[in-house]
C-alpha cells in the first residue's frame, strides 16, 4: 500500500524536523522544505496528499501560499492544515478564508497534529458526493469543483471559507444550523473554531450577496439557515 505523502513548508530548522520526524513515524512519506516558492514549485509537480504549512515565511507568505494553491485546478482540492504562531481570531479566520482546512496554533501537541492530518486524510478519502454537487436553489448557482458562485449568472466573488459555508447551507435549505454544526459540517469534527468565526463569515457573505442577503436567516438563540 502506497504511503501518503505529505509536504512540509516551515522554515524554522527544529519545527520542520519535529513535524517531519512525527510524521514519518506515524507511516507518512514526508517533504519539508524552508521557503514558500521553494513549497509551491514541489506541490505543483504532484505527489502530494497534503500539506502542512507554516504562515511566517521568508518571502512568500504562508497564506499566499494557499491563495495559489486554492486558484489553480490540478491543485485546489489538497488539504491544508496551517501551523502557526499566529493564534489569535483574526489569523484563525484569515488562514480558513485563503483556503486552509484546518489551523493548528503553536506551540502544539505532535499528537494533536496527527490527529488532524489523520482526520483530515480520512475525510478526502470518505467525502459524501453531495459535496462536491452543484446546487442550483433561488437564483444562486454554486459549483464546488470550480469554487464558483452565481446569483442570476452574475459571479459572486467568495472567499475559500465562505463557499464552503453558503454551500453547506444551501445544501439544506430550511434547515437550522447552530454555529456548532456549522464548523463540524463545514471543517469535520476535530476542526476548533470560535463562534465568534462563524459570524463573521455570514456578516461577509451577506455583504457579497447584496440584495440577495436575505438568503441566510437568522433563527435568534439557535443560529443560521438557508431560505426554504
Amino acid at each position: 500500500m502506497n504511503r501518503p505523502r505529505i509536504m512540509v513548508i516551515e522554515d524554522e530548522e527544529d519545527i520542520l524536523e519535529l513535524i517531519s520526524y512525527n510524521l514519518e513515524q506515524a507511516g507518512f512519506d514526508t517533504t519539508g522544505v524552508t521557503s514558500g516558492e521553494d513549497g509551491l514549485a514541489k506541490v505543483r509537480k504532484g505527489n502530494v496528499d497534503l500539506l502542512v504549512l507554516d504562515l511566517m515565511l521568508p518571502g512568500m507568505s504562508g497564506l499566499e501560499v494557499c491563495r495559489r494553491l486554492r486558484s489553480e485546478e490540478p491543485t485546489r482540492a489538497i488539504p491544508i492544515v496551517i501551523v502557526s504562531a499566529k493564534g489569535e481570531e483574526a489569523d484563525i479566520v484569515a488562514g480558513l478564508d485563503a483556503g486552509a482546512d484546518d489551523y493548528v496554533s503553536k506551540p502544539f501537541s505532535p499528537k494533536i497534529l496527527l490527529a488532524r492530518v489523520r482526520a483530515m486524510l480520512r475525510r478526502r478519502e470518505s467525502r459524501p458526493p453531495d459535496e462536491d454537487a452543484v446546487v442550483r436553489v433561488h437564483e444562486l448557482m454554486l459549483d464546488p469543483s470550480r469554487f464558483r458562485a452565481e446569483i442570476g449568472r452574475v459571479p459572486v466573488q467568495l472567499t475559500a471559507g465562505e463557499f464552503r459555508l453558503l454551500h453547506f447551507l444551501a445544501r439544506h435549505p430550511g434547515w437550522v444550523f447552530t454555529r456548532y454544526q456549522i464548523v463540524n459540517g463545514v471543517r469535520g469534527e476535530d476542526y476548533v473554531v470560535t463562534d465568534r468565526a462563524v459570524d463573521v463569515q455570514i456578516t461577509g457573505l451577506r455583504k457579497k450577496l447584496g440584495v440577495r442577503a436575505d438568503y441566510i436567516e437568522t433563527v435568534r438563540g439557535v443560529g443560521y439557515r438557508f431560505k426554504e
